[in-house]
């Protein structure tokens, strides 16, 4: 009776005394950290960066956020936070954390930044604009980040023009344009092979409107030409025609020869 007894006290101690261990386990962390000042934390979020942990990396900066608030530190932490949630793949929370940023710190040093992130993040998520994935209608494919990507680095050239991220942010609204541009002609050319020809014609004039100086304007031209060519618009293709070889006077779609002879109707 009193071995019983006694083991049965002895699991109930060593049940007490794992819950205390474990209680004494779980509460450790969160007195460490209150304990920490914020640059102490934004140095162990920086190092979670730097390996990759980027879900402990904002979990650390949000605390960071909160204990510096009010200052530039906070601010940056901020900013880490859209990064690292871009880098999750979580480029809604991002944007919004950068929109927020841009909203409440108009005049923080950190702006410029916060736009030009915003520019890359949607920069990047339509980066294989040229590509154009197997299998999907060209229809379909939104350009919306692409436009997104451009505004963003837009005001940031235009509000921070001596900026260290302005002269990237200059290349990559090229890029934007000729891109945009490319896109349009893509589909008034998928229009015209279909005999979509008011479309293709339309599709076209869109591209050499909204985007005069993009490379894409000279087949842009060609195929208003065949277009309007075959719609019986003889006034429309030789008005094209014109501005196509006058603008473009050494293209492929003016001298066939030019594309190893092949006719000019069957340059594609």
């Amino acid at each position: 009776m009193t071995a019983a007894f006694s083991s049965r006290r002895l699991a109930r101690l060593l049940s007490a005394l794992a819950l205390i261990a474990l209680a004494a386990c779980s509460s450790t962390p969160r007195e460490d950290d209150a304990k920490k000042s914020a640059e102490k934390l934004y140095a162990e979020a920086k190092d979670d960066m730097a390996t990759g942990a980027w879900d402990q990396a904002i979990k650390t900066l949000e605390r960071v956020e909160g204990r510096a608030a009010g200052t530039l530190l906070a601010q940056q932490a901020q900013l880490d936070i859209g990064y690292a949630q871009w880098k999750t793949n979580e480029k809604a929370k991002a944007l919004s954390t950068l929109d927020r940023f841009v909203k409440v710190h108009p005049s923080s040093p950190g702006v410029d930044y916060a736009l030009y992130l915003r520019g890359l993040i949607n920069f990047n998520d339509n980066l294989g604009l040229l590509g154009f994935l197997a299998g999907q209608s060209l229809t379909d494919r939104d350009q919306q980040a692409s436009r997104d990507a451009y505004q963003s680095f837009r005001q940031l050239v235009e509000q921070f023009p001596d900026s260290r991220y302005a002269d990237d942010a200059r290349v990559r609204m090229d890029y934007i344009v000729n891109s945009l541009a490319e896109y349009e002609v893509h589909v008034a050319r998928y229009y015209l092979r279909r005999g979509a020809l008011l479309a293709a014609a339309n599709r076209a004039q869109q591209a050499v409107q909204a985007y005069p100086q993009a490379p894409a304007g000279e087949e842009a031209l060609f195929i208003m030409v065949e277009a309007y060519d075959r719609l019986g618009l003889t006034q429309l293709r030789d008005d094209a025609r014109r501005v196509l070889t006058t603008n473009f006077p050494n293209s492929r779609f003016v001298q066939p020869e030019l594309a190893q002879a092949k006719p000019w109707w069957k340059l594609w």
